[in-house]
C-alpha cells in the first residue's frame, strides 16, 4: 500500500506547475490536429497511405532530431530557457504552413511540421524532468501523471477543430449518393480549384496556432520561474551519457517508449482509414477519434487516482495487456465492432508514456536532463511505424482480411513489448 499523504504539488510550485502544464496542452493540440491531416493529404494531394504516413514521418523526426541538443542547452542554461526556445520553434514551424499552402508542395508542409516538433521536442525534453523535479521524488510519477492529464485535453481541442474545421470543410472529402469521392472523377482544372481552398483550410488553424504560441512565449518569458535545486554543471554529458547506459531500467524504458508511442500513433491516424474501409466518411470518422480521445482523459484521471493505492508498474503491465486484448479484436473482428475495439484502445493508453516515463528516469537525479532527451527521442517511434502500416494498409488485403485490420497487428506487437516492461520492472529490477 502506498503512503497517500505526500503532497503532490507543493504552493510554492503552484504556479509554475500551471504555467509548465498549460503547455502539455499546447503540444497535445499540435499532434492531434496533425494525426488527421494523414487522411487529408493523401486524397487532396493525390498521394498513397505510405506517402501520406509521411507527415508523421516528419512530425515525430522532429523529436528524434533535437531531443538531444535540447538537453544539452537545457543542461548548460536553464529549464526556463530550453522552454522558451521551443516555444520559438514551434511558432515559426507553425507560422510556415502560409508559404507552404501558398506553394502547393507536400514538402514545404513536412519541412514546417518538422521545425515545429523542434520545438515540440524542446518543450517535452524540459517540461517532463520539470514536473517531476517540482516537489518529491515519491510522488514524481503521480505529478508527471496529472500534469500529463492536460495534455490529452489539448488533443482533444486539436482533434474537434481537425473534425469540424478542417476535415467537414474539405472539398475533397464531397461524396456522391453512392459514396464515392466527387474530387476523383474531377478533370485537372477543377481538381486544382479544390486543392487550392483546402490547402487554404489545412492552414488556417497552425497560423493562428503559431499566434497563440508566441503569446504563451511572452508570459513565461516575463514570469519568474524557479530554478533546478541542487544542479550541478560540473557534470559532463558524456558522464551522463555513460551511467544512462549502465542503467538496465532505463535502457529498457526508452525502448519501451518506441513501442508505446509507435502503438498511439497508430491507433490514432488510422482510426480513419478503418472507419473508411466501413464506408465512413473523413469528418465522421473523426468523431470516433474525438471518442477515443474523451475515453483516454477520463482513464489517464482514473488511473492517476488509483496510483495513490496501486504499484505504478503493475498499473503499467495489466494496461498493456489491456491494450493486447483490444488490439487483437481489432485484428480479428471485422464491422463496427473492430472499430469500438480500437476506440477502447485508448482506455489502456491513457497512462502508458508518463508512467514508463517515470519509471524510467527514476532515481535519476543529474543524468535525468539527458536522460530525458532520450526517452523524448523515443518518440521517433511514431515516425518509423505509421509509414510502414500505411504500406501494408495499400496492400488492400492480406491473408483474405482487410489489409487496414490485419494492419493492426504492429500495435499488438507494440503493447507485448509494453507488458514485458512493465514486468520486468516488478520483477527484475524492483529495486531500480
Amino acid at each position: 500500500m502506498k503512503n497517500t499523504k505526500s503532497i503532490v504539488i507543493e504552493k510554492k510550485y503552484l504556479v509554475p506547475f500551471i504555467l509548465i502544464t498549460s503547455l502539455f496542452a499546447l503540444w497535445g493540440f499540435a499532434n492531434d490536429i496533425t494525426n488527421p491531416m494523414v487522411a487529408a493529404f493523401k486524397t487532396v494531394m493525390e498521394i498513397s497511405n505510405a506517402k501520406a504516413a509521411m507527415v508523421q514521418f516528419a512530425f515525430y523526426g522532429g523529436y528524434a532530431t533535437m531531443a538531444i541538443p535540447a538537453a544539452l542547452i537545457i543542461k548548460r542554461y536553464s529549464y526556463k530557457t530550453g522552454i522558451l526556445v521551443g516555444l520559438a520553434l514551434y511558432a515559426v514551424g507553425a507560422l510556415l504552413f502560409f508559404p507552404a499552402a501558398q506553394f502547393e508542395i507536400v514538402g514545404f508542409f513536412l519541412v514546417s511540421l518538422y521545425i515545429l516538433t523542434f520545438g515540440l521536442a524542446f518543450l517535452e525534453t524540459t517540461a517532463n524532468p520539470y514536473i517531476l523535479s517540482m516537489g518529491d521524488e515519491e510522488t514524481a510519477t503521480r505529478r508527471l501523471n496529472l500534469a500529463q492529464s492536460f495534455n490529452p485535453m489539448g488533443s482533444i481541442l486539436g482533434m474537434f477543430v481537425a473534425s469540424k474545421v478542417i476535415l467537414s470543410a474539405l472539398e475533397s472529402d464531397k461524396r456522391d449518393a453512392a459514396g464515392n469521392l466527387i474530387f476523383d472523377t474531377l478533370d485537372a482544372a477543377g481538381k486544382a480549384a479544390v486543392r487550392t481552398n483546402d490547402l487554404a483550410i489545412i492552414r488556417n488553424p497552425y497560423v493562428i496556432l503559431g499566434f497563440v504560441v508566441i503569446a504563451m512565449f511572452v508570459v513565461i518569458a516575463l514570469y519568474k520561474m524557479p530554478k533546478r535545486e541542487n544542479a550541478d554543471h560540473s557534470i559532463k554529458a558524456m558522464d551522463s551519457f555513460k551511467n544512462l547506459m549502465k542503467n538496465i531500467k532505463y535502457r529498457e524504458g526508452v525502448i519501451a517508449q518506441v513501442f508505446y508511442v509507435g502503438a498511439q500513433i497508430m491507433c490514432w491516424s488510422f482510426i480513419i482509414q478503418y472507419a473508411d474501409n466501413l464506408g465512413i466518411p473523413k469528418a465522421e470518422a473523426q468523431n470516433y477519434n474525438i471518442v477515443a480521445m474523451a475515453i483516454f482523459i477520463a482513464s489517464r484521471f482514473i488511473s492517476t487516482f488509483l496510483m495513490k493505492y496501486l504499484n505504478s508498474r503493475l498499473m503499467l503491465t495489466i494496461f498493456a495487456v489491456g491494450g493486447m486484448i483490444t488490439t487483437t479484436g481489432v485484428i480479428l473482428i471485422q464491422g463496427m465492432p473492430g472499430l469500438y475495439m480500437l476506440v477502447a484502445t485508448s482506455a489502456f493508453m491513457s497512462l502508458m508514456f508518463p508512467t514508463i516515463y517515470g519509471i524510467a528516469l527514476g532515481g535519476l537525479k543529474e543524468d535525468a536532463t539527458l536522460g530525458a532527451a532520450g526517452l523524448v527521442m523515443a518518440i521517433v517511434g511514431g515516425a518509423l511505424m505509421p509509414p510502414l502500416q500505411g504500406l501494408l494498409i495499400d496492400q488492400g488485403t492480406i491473408l483474405s482480411m482487410p489489409a487496414v485490420n490485419f494492419s493492426f497487428l504492429l500495435p499488438l506487437i507494440c503493447f507485448v513489448a509494453i507488458a514485458i516492461y512493465g514486468y520486468r520492472t516488478i520483477k527484475v529490477y524492483p529495486e531500480l
